[in-house]
């Protein structure tokens, strides 16, 4: 009997059909299955609750059996950073506008995940200070973090109130050491962090003299240009284990404070009321989260922060790239 002439080119057929298969992957190296990375080094951080999860249960650790897994303590998104920069760590955890400003100025960096959207930072007075508002800042000494989002935050706010950054004194002073500047009056003010804020507020009757949500930036986790493109897979692995950390916050609020108060070295009552002001719940970065971004250039540019001719909007089109976490967020 003769067979149609489907069944006679079939085999031929599925020769073809693999040769292309293969030649898409020689054309597409992230979907071939790289080789893992000897070591994988990632920061934690008080600011970042949700990193010290994912560090306490070793789960990363399970997920890379191949790769040897370390940890570095970031005190602020600048040290992040750097580390980033420096090749200290393969993955970051910064304030969005930080990581918006440290690739303006040349550092080839990816933001790929959201690990939290917190109100973690104000400007915050003593107890006993005479200041009541943003206008009363004109003139003041202001503690800020500079390269940080609480400096961006504390800009932006003095922009609002009409006070240009030559109108304060600010010292650039590491965030803990911001807040024993303030509680011992060597400055006016203090751009808080939390859990330094929450404790502050809590141990030192520290006053939030202004609060502005929409000038927080999100939370990010960020790699460099290079480990994007080598490690595409190692990088969703990274992201699966983040998932299994906040998935475990959100399901356990009274241990993830403990954890937290544990880890910090502070009071079970300031972790609660960081957490108070952490949400958990969109880790995906969005259309939305670029125009927020975008909205808050303006201020890198005035205040000369980048360099001179860089269109900042340009830099975080290439700085924000969701697609990394699509496949792995729950």
């Amino acid at each position: 009997m003769r067979l149609p002439p489907l069944a006679l080119s079939l085999p031929h057929a599925l020769k073809t059909l693999a040769a292309a298969g293969l030649f898409a992957l020689a054309l597409n190296p992230s979907a071939q299955a790289e080789t893992a990375p000897k070591e994988v080094r990632l920061d934690y951080a008080y600011y970042s609750p949700v990193s010290l999860v994912l560090k306490h249960f070793g789960w990363l650790e399970k997920a890379l059996p191949d790769s040897k897994v370390s940890w570095v303590f970031s005190q602020g998104s600048n040290r992040s950073l750097e580390y980033l920069n420096s090749g200290g760590a393969d993955f970051g955890s910064s304030a969005s506008l930080s990581a918006v400003l440290a690739r303006a100025n040349g550092s080839p960096i990816k933001s790929v995940y959201v690990y939290s959207r917190a109100e973690w930072t104000a400007l915050v007075v003593s107890k006993d200070s005479p200041l009541q508002n943003l206008e009363a800042l004109k003139g003041k000494k202001i503690a800020a973090t500079k390269g940080t989002d609480p400096y961006l935050f504390t800009l932006r706010a003095l922009a609002k109130a009409g006070i240009e950054k030559d109108d304060v004194e600010l010292l650039h002073l590491q965030h803990p050491d911001g807040r024993t500047a303030l509680e011992k009056g060597d400055v006016d003010a203090w751009a808080g962090l939390d859990p330094h804020m929450a404790a502050s507020e809590l141990q030192a009757g520290s006053r939030l003299l202004y609060r502005n949500k929409d000038f927080n930036s999100y939370g990010v986790v960020s790699v460099t240009d290079t480990f994007a493109q080598q490690h595409p897979q190692t990088i969703a692995t990274v992201i699966k284990a983040y998932e299994q950390a906040r998935h475990w916050a959100i399901a356990h609020p009274d241990e993830f404070a403990k954890l937290l108060a544990d880890e910090s070295k502070l009071p079970l009552d300031v972790a609660k009321l960081q957490l108070s002001r952490t949400d958990l719940s969109a880790p995906q970065l969005t259309d939305q989260d670029i125009s927020a971004s975008k909205a808050a250039a303006p201020i890198l540019v005035s205040e000369a922060l980048v360099k001179r001719g860089v269109d900042v909007n340009q830099v975080i089109d290439q700085l924000i790239d969701p697609s990394f976490a699509k496949a792995s967020i729950q």
